[in-house]
C-alpha cells in the first residue's frame, strides 16, 4: 500500500528546518486535493444514486475505523445543522463504538464479525445509503460492513486511497483518491485524510443538492439555532420570495422557523398548504414553489 510506504524524499524530515518541513507538508496537502480530480464523475454518479435511493425515509450511514472513521463522522454530523437532515436518518458505525472517536480501540478495525452484526442490528435495507471510508482500502471492519450492507440491498459507496483494493471493488460506487506516500510514513491523517474529508464534503453536499435542500446557492433547509442564522434565514426568504425583511420575518415566525415553508408563506400560500406542498414534493422547495404557482 502506497499510503504505508516510506518516501525516501522525507526520510530525514525530522532533521529539516521547520519551515522546510511545513512547506513540504503544505505541498502534500495540495497534492491530496488534486488527487480527487479524477473522481469527479464517479462522485457525481454516486451522489445522484444516493439522492434517489434515500427518498423521504432512507438513512445515510457512515462507516469507518480510526482516522477514517473519525473523518466520516465529522462529515455526517454537519448535515443536521447545515441542512437540517433528520438525526434519525443518520447512523454512524465506528469500529470500537463511538467511544473510539476520542480513544483508540485496539484491534477493533479487524473485527469483521462486529461490523456484520452492527449492519444487521441496524436493519440496514434497500432505502439506505452506506458510505465506508478506509485509506488502505482493505480495513476488515469497513469492508465487512460494506459487503453486508450491499447484500442487504443498501446502496453502498466506498472511499479509499489505494487503487486496486477490496473496499472500492465491494461497493456499488468505489471512489479512489490515490494520494500515495505520506510525508510521515503511514500517517494517513495527512494526505489521505485530507482527500477523504474533501471527497466526503463534496459527496454529501452533492447529495443535498440533488435532494432539493439547496436553492439558488442557499441552504434553504438550514436549521435556525441562533440570531446569526435567523438573520440569514430572513435574508433567504426575502431574496427568494422577493419580499421585504419585515414580511420575511413574519413568514418565518408563521412557518415555525422553517425557511422553505416561510418562502411559500411569503409568496402568499397558507401555512398549512405550504406544509402540505413540501410534504408531497419530498421537501423539495423548487418543486413546491412550482406547484404553488400552478395552484397546487
Amino acid at each position: 500500500m502506497s499510503t504505508e510506504a516510506i518516501d525516501p524524499r522525507y526520510v530525514d524530515i525530522d532533521q529539516w528546518p521547520t519551515i522546510r518541513a511545513v512547506e513540504a507538508m503544505l505541498e502534500g496537502q495540495m497534492a491530496a486535493i488534486a488527487a480527487i480530480g479524477s473522481q469527479a464523475g464517479a462522485i457525481a454518479q454516486a451522489a445522484e444514486a444516493a439522492a434517489t435511493r434515500l427518498g423521504t425515509q432512507g438513512r445515510l450511514v457512515y462507516v469507518g475505523a480510526g482516522t477514517s472513521g473519525r473523518i466520516a463522522v465529522q462529515d455526517g454530523v454537519e448535515l443536521y445543522p447545515t441542512y437540517n437532515w433528520p438525526q434519525e436518518r443518520l447512523l454512524f458505525l465506528m469500529a470500537g463504538g463511538l467511544a473510539a472517536l476520542t480513544e483508540a480501540a485496539e484491534g477493533a478495525e479487524d473485527d469483521a464479525d462486529a461490523a456484520r452484526a452492527e449492519i444487521a442490528a441496524a436493519s440496514i435495507g434497500p432505502q439506505d445509503v452506506v458510505i465506508g471510508v478506509a485509506a488502505s482500502g482493505r480495513t476488515p471492519y469497513t469492508l465487512a460492513a460494506i459487503t453486508a450492507a450491499r447484500a442487504a440491498g443498501a446502496l453502498t459507496i466506498a472511499i479509499a486511497n489505494n487503487p486496486g483494493t477490496a473496499l472500492p471493488a465491494a461497493a456499488d460506487h468505489g471512489l479512489v483518491a490515490e494520494t500515495g506516500t505520506e510525508i510521515v510514513a503511514g500517517s494517513t491523517r495527512m494526505k489521505a485524510g485530507t482527500a477523504q474529508k474533501a471527497t466526503l464534503n463534496i459527496l454529501s453536499t452533492a447529495i443535498m443538492l440533488r435532494m432539493g435542500l439547496v436553492y439558488r446557492g442557499r441552504m434553504v433547509n438550514m436549521r435556525i439555532s441562533n440570531e446569526k442564522l435567523r438573520l440569514r434565514g430572513e435574508a433567504m426568504v426575502r431574496d427568494i420570495a422577493d419580499v421585504d425583511m419585515a414580511a420575511a420575518s413574519r413568514a418565518l415566525d408563521a412557518a415555525g422557523q422553517d425557511i422553505k415553508q416561510a418562502v411559500l408563506v411569503a409568496m402568499g400560500v397558507a401555512t398549512d398548504e405550504a406544509h402540505r406542498l413540501l410534504d408531497i414534493h419530498g421537501q423539495n422547495l423548487p418543486a413546491a414553489m412550482r406547484a404553488a404557482q400552478q395552484g397546487g
